[in-house]
């Protein structure tokens, strides 16, 4: 069942996700050659206590990072630890945050130094698709309609959607109804209605859409090794437009 969340509810929402929006950014802008992942790991976890807030990772089925820090080919749930980032690196970071009983869930993937001009289209292209999905998550339209603004603005681009990997309605817990495939066709699935909240999550690769675990057992990557790109915003369902809930508090 889809939740609609209430305006008291969705209050709540606002807060927990701009927290966590806050933390990511301030995580993000320590991407860096020469940083682990483990170091960006301990920096959300110290934010994330400063917050008064629970990372929302953390143990979450025996998950060991307070992020997920996935780098190059890694697509999703890669494990924080010694990984040294390298000059030319892309870097996707995964943050979420429980406040006050609720959950904000929120993703960006930034390079660290230069790259190459294909891996920064494929940066911008996911941006562009998460961009998309968002417009059409507005009272009236099917959940389908989403799913396929992320596929059509990706694959126009020449990149591949992940299949394997979706995003998901949140709220009080972090996986909610309904599953969110990045692709299908428009037009079909769940009426959409204001109230109901979603965590939006293209993921697009460079080459092909297919994908394996390592050995861990969380590190998804490229079957064929070649990079990924993630972006996701935790937003509400308007009647007339979305609302973005993981906007960060501006810098003081």
């Amino acid at each position: 069942m889809i939740v609609i969340k209430k305006e008291h509810e969705l209050d709540a929402m606002r807060v927990a996700a701009r927290k966590t929006a806050t933390i990511l950014r301030a995580v993000a802008d320590r991407v860096a050659p020469g940083v682990t992942t483990g170091e960006l790991d301990a920096y959300a976890a110290e934010l994330a206590k400063a917050a008064e807030g629970r990372c929302a990772f953390y143990g979450y089925h025996g998950f060991s990072g307070h992020i997920c820090a996935s780098v190059n080919e890694e697509i999703v749930h890669g494990v924080p630890g010694g990984r040294m980032i390298r000059d030319g690196d892309i870097v996707s970071i995964d943050f979420g945050l429980v406040y006050d009983g609720f959950v904000g869930d929120t993703a960006i993937t930034v390079a660290a130094g230069s790259i190459p001009l294909e891996w920064q289209q494929l940066l911008d292209v996911t941006k562009a698709s998460l961009e998309a999905a968002i417009e059409q998550a507005v009272e009236g339209n099917r959940l389908g309609d989403i799913s396929n603004a992320v596929q059509r603005t990706a694959e126009a681009a020449g990149f591949s959607i992940v299949r394997d990997f979706v995003g998901h309605g949140i709220g009080r817990e972090m996986h909610e109804d309904p599953q969110i495939p990045n692709f299908g066709p428009a037009g079909q699935g769940p009426v959409l209605k204001a109230g109901m909240t979603f965590a939006i999550e293209p993921m697009v690769n460079l080459g092909v859409h297919q994908t394996e675990i390592l050995e861990d057992g969380w590190t998804v990557v490229t079957k064929d090794r070649l990079p990924s790109a993630h972006f996701e915003h935790t937003v509400a369902v308007g009647k007339e437009q979305a609302e973005i809930l993981t906007v960060a508090d501006k810098p003081v």
